[in-house]
């Protein structure tokens, strides 16, 4: 300030607005720059800052559920220059004025909504700050750029139990996943074993064959290669022959096996009667 006579220059900085009155009365609204007024008679009694401003208003309420949560929002408005006037005078804490709309707004909006519900609904809290507060603090000279929920918090011990809660359906859903895995596990095993049982069969059968059209072949040859010798002849060898290699596998395990010559007497006359049977009963 530089005093000249009864008059001197106030500055006004850059999104600012000085309000100047003249003995208590209002005069005039003066722009950012130098200013000469009349004082004492004249003064810039304050200034309104153009710039946008932010304001946090956290709120407690309850939900239609009964749980209790902290509702953050973040208020972001400026100074309307054509009614710095009424920005000025007609409000003498703006803040407090738009923090308790806040309230008013979030008090009825958010226990209408259960605690899920109110999470997926954070634009439409947002929504309805903004709608309230633009028709209500534009009279006021104050207009409102964004209304923003920030944050919404329940109780500690409510987000404990949401979390268990979680934790829970993903553990079932995972046991569900491995029981349907270890179902299929189980399945394709099963028919595994079930296709090896039948291969293993097929070639058992194969075998057995194989060993049945040698076995006829070799006394067919037999017996016309030497004279006077009978298939019963044969089969006499080939049983003794078969005896003789049973007795050399078990002797090569360390087994002892008592040795009678009639074994294969009597096991030829077993395999004589078991084909009779058949034959018998098959007329």
């Amino acid at each position: 300030m530089v005093d000249n006579g009864c008059c001197c220059f106030r500055c006004v900085r850059t999104q600012q607005i000085g309000v100047v009155e003249t003995l208590g009365q209002f005069t005039k609204l003066v722009a950012p720059g130098c200013t000469c007024i009349c004082w004492p008679i004249a003064n810039v009694v304050g200034t309104l800052s153009l710039r946008i401003q932010q304001l946090d208003v956290y709120c407690e309420t309850k939900t239609k559920d009964n749980v209790f949560v902290q509702v953050a929002v973040a208020v972001q408005y400026r100074v309307i220059s054509e009614k710095a006037y009424d920005a000025y005078y007609r409000l003498s804490d703006p803040r407090e004025q738009v923090r308790s709309y806040v309230f008013d707004v979030i008090r009825s909006t958010v226990p209408r909504m259960e605690l899920d519900e109110a999470f997926a609904s954070k634009e439409d809290i947002a929504n309805s700050v903004m709608e309230q507060l633009t028709t209500v603090m534009s009279d006021y000279g104050y207009e409102i750029m964004e209304s923003l929920v920030t944050d919404l918090s329940p109780d500690a011990r409510v987000k404990a139990s949401m979390n268990e809660i979680n934790a829970s359906r993903r553990l079932k859903e995972a046991a569900e996943h491995k029981a349907e895995a270890d179902k299929v596990k189980q399945i394709k095993a099963a028919e595994a074993e079930a296709e090896s049982k039948y291969l293993s069969g097929l070639g058992v059968a194969r075998q057995r064959k194989a060993i049945v059209n040698g076995l006829q072949e070799s006394v067919g040859a037999f017996s016309e290669e030497v004279e006077g010798a009978s298939p019963k002849d044969v089969m006499d060898i080939l049983l003794l022959s078969q005896y003789f290699d049973t007795l050399s596998a078990v002797g090569a395990n360390s087994l002892i096996l008592e040795h009678d010559p009639a074994v294969v007497a009597k096991l030829q006359d077993q395999v004589g009667k078991s084909f009779s049977n058949k034959t018998f009963k098959g007329k």
